[in-house]
């Protein structure tokens, strides 16, 4: 007997749809970091004084992405067998600790009488001012409560002390976190940026190198505060931010005062040219990490995938500085003489190219790099025959 009506079509049946597979979840960004400075290392803060270097050297996606990652340089480049050579003594941090901690006594008192004294045009220093409560969980609170506090501050129209606030700035699609020594705020809305540093100013000024670290510094702290203030109606960022030192070789304070516009417009110029960190992440191959518990021929594949643009100046500024110097030597490269002998070679990138270039071996002789090196190979050989014959030099 049939299981159908009779002389009817057998019933048709739905066809059952397969599930759809589930798609996997795209990586964000912060998972990214994650997993390429190690699933259990925690995120070396990025400070102004790194993203200052940064920007005097923004060709270099190692640094970018490194500091972007959190990885902290100073690990990696120990795990390398490449220790940096350099850093602040734990008698200087202790020094340089105890002298803010006296800048800033009395709720800042010596300070304000330091900023008006400089920056006041004759105004009389206050007696006291608003010294606000900047705690918060997380860099990302401090920043917000940081933000809230100048917008107060602003809007109360008084004198106001911000005691290490944090401020945030987006730097290559990453977001970084600051913590300038102070921030003041005028009763007419201008913010200025305090700088406290432990090296003597002596007769009124201070090494010309370390004043021009502390204004390249202070620069990203003007701009991580121009974010703020274009949201805060009446505030205004001052661009000459007050540099305190120890006077003469006491421990007695004294100031002056900074102008930091041409280093702003600098750093603000140089971190806009970065490459995204997310574009340089996305180019690596899979499953590349900085784990310093990895191998260091694990570490140094990884650190090799990453395009540098090294310079001696690099030295007094990144950990890693000494890793890179290593390999640019032994490939031969004419960056390890200086960026100003880099950019006078045009073409030539190796320094035994240089030397066949001069020595008449390779090169378009119509070159003027390669005409002007075998100018100077002739100039020198001609200067060597004259002292080997015994003509003076003149």
């Amino acid at each position: 007997m049939s299981e159908y009506p009779a002389g009817g079509p057998p019933p048709q049946i739905p066809a059952t749809r397969a599930p759809a597979p589930r798609s996997k979840p795209a990586t964000t960004l912060r998972q990214r970091l994650a997993e390429l400075r190690g699933p259990a290392v925690a995120p070396h803060p990025l400070d102004a004084r790194a993203l200052a270097a940064l920007a005097a050297n923004p060709g270099c996606k190692r640094r970018a992405l490194l500091d972007g990652a959190g990885v902290d340089k100073a690990v990696l480049a120990t795990a390398l067998g490449s220790p940096a050579a350099f850093g602040q003594s734990q008698f200087a941090f202790v020094r340089g600790n105890a002298f803010e901690a006296k800048v800033k006594a009395d709720g800042g008192t010596e300070l304000l009488r330091l900023l008006v004294e400089r920056l006041g045009g004759g105004a009389e220093a206050p007696a006291s001012a608003v010294v606000p409560d900047l705690t918060a969980a997380g860099p990302e609170g401090r920043a917000a409560r940081t933000a809230l506090a100048l917008r107060e501050a602003t809007a109360a129209g008084d004198w106001a002390l911000l005691d290490h606030p944090m401020l945030a700035l987006e730097v290559a699609g990453s977001p970084a976190y600051l913590e300038p020594d102070a921030v003041v705020v005028h009763p007419d809305g201008t913010w200025t940026v305090v700088e406290i540093k432990s090296f003597p100013m002596i007769d009124g000024s201070a090494d010309a190198a370390k004043v021009g670290a502390a204004a390249r510094q202070s620069a990203v702290y003007v701009l991580a505060l121009e974010r703020i203030a274009a949201k805060t109606e009446g505030a205004r960022v001052g661009h000459r931010i007050l540099l305190v030192c120890p006077k003469d070789f006491s421990n007695l304070p004294t100031a002056s005062v900074v102008d930091v516009r041409k280093q702003r417009a600098v750093t603000s110029r140089q971190l806009t040219r970065l490459t995204r960190v997310e574009d340089i992440a996305a180019a690596l191959p899979e499953g590349t990490t900085f784990d310093p518990g990895r191998s260091p021929e694990e570490l140094g594949s990884a650190v090799e995938s990453v395009p540098a643009a090294y310079a001696p100046e690099c030295l007094a500024a990144c950990e890693l500085a000494f890793h890179c110097r290593a390999k640019a030597r032994a490939e031969g490269a004419v960056e390890s003489l200086g960026r100003s002998v880099r950019g006078e070679l045009g073409g030539l990138t190796t320094v035994a190219g240089v030397l066949a270039a001069a020595a008449g071996k390779e090169g378009d002789p119509a070159d003027p790099t390669v005409a002007a090196l075998r100018r100077a190979a002739a100039l020198r050989a001609e200067a060597l025959a004259g002292v080997d014959g015994g003509v003076p030099c003149r």
